[in-house]
């Protein structure tokens, strides 16, 4: 089985978002979020889902194909609370067991991690120890500005782990979150993280760099000077504070390649989407996001706000949350699962190929961004049909001058 691992340190911006996921979304949030957790495990194995989970960047295309706003810090307490309540009633199936949470879930982590160890057998002492020093890491040896208040410990059934923590920094209501993956922490002090990520800020003091081995050094000897490294950053994402999706904020490319595979007639004719030959266009262009999220390489998640185009955001933006297309995405994904595990394999088959039929199609494929502001005016028009919703309310029926002008 083919192990994912995404060892560069990346930042980007997470602007701070309050308020709660409305229970018409949190419980297909759970649904399909558990779906495609179970299709990363039977395709791949819990390693290769541990690894998917530690890249901030296939986490926030999770956030986005699962209809939460696209930017936002709320991805990563909504993304981790859907997982939790959908997979730890699975863990004798799944083997994946998830600890902690928001706020005061945070604190309940070691005692949820003595149960689990109770269960498997395995050490839960060195698994608290591994929870607490992640989280120490995080809240004072990197002197960032952010304190933690979401601390979420993923654990299989070997003791491998994942952890997806977040902090706040209310002078500049940005979040950060930071991702560690235990098959890369070779030590609790030194470059352990797989990622941190939120906005650079310039110099910062950060006692986990492995540059900083003379600074450690100096402190426990009591020196005068302090320390004073440098957070290395190779990689950033740049998450915008705007909540509409731009083209920019995207691949055109691959965008256009997965709606010309949805609505297309003959490029739906692809043998490998006969299977789907009975599922609408509108259906097929969020199975081709949810299935990429699945199946993709790490370098198809640099743009997450394109993932947004499966099943919009709660926000609005990029258009409302089709609810309808929402639930038959989750029918269909669970089924698939479901027929799998009696060696049914023809669905979920299926479903793979769609990433590999966008990505044919994406090689000869043009992008236009005149076209990308046409489909998100099409979208907005055509949502009351799905079932449209935001936090807002439900989508209406664009009026008769606004209608005339989408003909």
């Amino acid at each position: 089985m083919p192990k994912l691992y995404f060892n560069n340190r990346r930042t980007a911006d997470l602007p701070l978002h309050y308020g709660h996921v409305p229970p018409w979304l949190a419980s297909r949030m759970s649904s399909l979020g558990g779906a495609i957790v179970e299709s990363v495990i039977m395709e791949y194995g819990k390693s290769a889902l541990l690894s998917r989970m530690s890249d901030p960047f296939w986490f926030q295309a999770l956030g986005c194909v699962l209809g939460m706003d696209w930017h936002s810090s709320g991805i990563t307490t909504s993304v981790m609370g859907a997982l939790k309540k959908a997979m730890n009633p699975k863990f004798k199936e799944t083997g994946i067991y998830i600890c902690g949470g928001k706020g005061k879930y945070s604190k309940q982590t070691p005692a949820e991690l003595l149960k689990f160890s109770n269960i498997t057998g395995l050490d839960g002492d060195i698994l608290i120890r591994s929870s607490r020093l992640t989280a120490k890491v995080d809240n004072n040896a990197i002197q960032d500005g952010f304190q933690l208040y979401l601390h979420s410990f993923i654990v299989s059934s070997e003791g491998e782990w994942t952890v997806v923590q977040q902090g706040m920094n209310d002078a500049t209501s940005m979040a950060r979150r930071y991702h560690w993956h235990s098959q890369n922490v070779k030590s609790f002090v030194e470059d352990p993280h797989t990622s941190i990520y939120g906005r650079n800020q310039g110099l910062i003091m950060n006692l986990a760099d492995k540059q900083a081995a003379d600074a450690k050094a100096g402190i426990l000897q009591i020196v005068k000077e302090g320390p004073d490294r440098i957070m290395p950053e190779i990689h950033k994402l740049i998450m915008p504070a705007h909540h509409d999706v731009r083209a920019k904020d995207i691949n055109l490319k691959r965008l256009g390649s997965v709606l010309a595979i949805s609505h297309q007639h003959e490029l739906r004719d692809f043998e490998s989407l006969l299977l789907l030959k009975d599922v609408g266009p509108r259906t097929i262009q969020s199975l081709a996001l949810v299935s990429e999220v699945i199946h993709g390489t790490p370098s198809r998640f640099n743009d997450p706000a394109r993932f947004s185009f499966a099943h919009g955001g709660k926000d609005g933006h990029p258009f409302p949350v089709p609810t309808m297309v929402y639930d038959e995405s989750i029918h269909i994904l669970q089924n698939a699962v479901e027929k799998a595990k009696i060696n049914d394999h023809d669905k979920r088959l299926a479903i793979k190929n769609l990433t590999l039929a966008v990505q044919q199609t994406e090689k000869n494929f043009e992008p236009d961004e005149a076209l990308f502001e046409k489909v998100i005016a099409r979208e907005r028009a055509n949502s009351y049909k799905y079932g449209g919703r935001t936090v807002f309310g439900k989508a209406k029926p664009p009026k008769g001058d606004e209608q005339l002008k989408l003909l």
